[in-house]
């Protein structure tokens, strides 16, 4: 088959519009499950300062009948710190584009701030669940959960950060995810006191826990025939705990958490500064500054080196 002579074509045509649709397809993740989950705070120095408290051990207490006690042993607060980190993008755009009318948003300017805006929540994120010391300095850096879950872990060697030290994290021998060690974790928080209600996993870590035996409730919609294999809800011995998966946190640990004892607390909340122009541009910076603020770390726990 031929088409007919001097059939004018796409090929030899000039000026036929281009086919460009007016949305924009976005597949990197933007979910920030620490960051969501997180009571927000307010810190008023780069030095942020919270107290716990420890009841005594509990014992058998019996007295004698009109005894004069002696008075019993204050038991002292701790005092805990985290330091104060700078999240921050920079955004110029040339007067020309942003004169433009691109395809898929209004405004250059102001879609570029919306995407730096999920990219620091996303760094941020990175920061809440691996950083394992503070730092001070000239950059500072907030100790994400890393350093602060040591008190109830299940590990396979390696050395377990120190939140009152202030020294790192380094990695034991990974070995193979299993129920007992979840098991193991929430026993220890349990026994501390903490009442976890949520199990963060990396993906990989997320299907294996699906694939435990234990009392987990998976979704089944037989009027729709579908079978939803994942576990959404652990249900142990010690409460309920939601099972959430976490693109941004190491692959090798997964947290135990009580949502309310911890918190994201900002110096500078989520905020646009228009800089001086320096040129024919645009110029912004969006910023955050924020600390983790772990409110009581024995009610939290962690299993580490896992595969």
């Amino acid at each position: 088959m031929a088409a007919p002579t001097n059939t004018f074509a796409t090929t030899a045509a000039i000026g036929n519009r281009e086919d460009l649709t007016d949305i924009i397809y976005r597949i990197s993740p933007t979910q920030t499950p620490v960051l969501n989950m997180a009571s927000k705070s307010k810190a008023t120095s780069t030095l942020h300062e919270w107290q716990t408290q420890d009841l005594a051990a509990a014992a058998n207490n019996e007295q004698i009948e009109g005894d004069d006690l002696t008075a019993t042993a204050a038991t002292v607060t701790v005092r805990l710190t985290n330091r104060t980190q700078i999240s921050a993008k920079k955004i110029v755009v040339s007067g020309t584009q942003q004169s433009m009318n691109p395809a898929g948003r209004k405004d250059e300017l102001a879609y570029q701030l919306s995407l730096k805006s999920f990219e620091i929540k996303r760094d941020m994120e990175v920061g809440l669940t691996q950083n394992d010391v503070l730092v001070t300095g000239a950059t500072r850096r907030s100790r994400g959960l890393r350093g602060w879950l040591v008190d109830n872990v299940n590990r396979n060697g390696g050395t377990l950060a120190s939140y009152t030290g202030n020294t790192g994290y380094t990695a034991g021998t990974q070995r193979a995810f299993t129920e007992s060690q979840v098991k193991d974790v929430l026993q220890q928080v349990f026994s501390a006191g903490g009442e976890p209600d949520m199990i963060m996993l990396p993906p990989a870590a997320k299907q294996t826990f699906s694939g435990f035996t234990g009392n987990a409730t998976r979704m089944d919609k037989s009027e729709d025939a579908k079978l939803y294999s994942s576990v959404d809800f652990y249900v142990s011995d010690f409460g309920t705990l939601q099972c959430v998966p976490n693109r941004f946190m190491a692959t090798r640990e997964a947290f135990v958490l009580q949502s309310d004892k911890l918190a994201v607390a900002y110096l500078r909340p989520f905020q646009t500064i228009e800089l001086a122009k320096t040129g024919d541009a645009e110029q912004r910076e969006i910023l955050a500054e924020w600390t983790l603020e772990c409110r009581a770390p024995k009610a939290h726990g962690a299993i580490y080196d896992i595969l």
